[in-house]
């Protein structure tokens, strides 16, 4: 499912026009980019939670070459999915 067919399922479920259910859709990603952005955790019980993670520095090889090279840290956004999200799905 992609972002129009998400907004056209809000539309139909909650009989709204699909214009009111993309301005949601849309403040919805806004509001938890922003808050990762902030480093801020985003918990949505029994869906799932946002949040930033960090990857250490590491040492790596180019496959290319051979040649060993350093990975910098940084950070990632990351989900991880409810219980009851788990449960729906199995």
């Amino acid at each position: 499912m992609n972002k129009t067919e998400l907004v056209a399922a809000i539309a139909a479920k909650e009989g709204i026009e699909k214009k009111c259910a993309e301005k949601a859709v849309n403040a919805v990603v806004a509001a938890i980019t922003d808050a990762l952005a902030n480093g801020e955790k985003v918990q949505l019980v029994g869906f799932g939670t946002f949040e930033v993670r960090e990857r250490a520095e590491k040492a790596a090889r180019n496959p290319k070459t051979g040649e060993a090279i350093t990975v910098p840290a940084t950070k990632i956004p990351a989900f991880k999915a409810g219980q009851g999200l788990k449960n729906l799905v199995k």
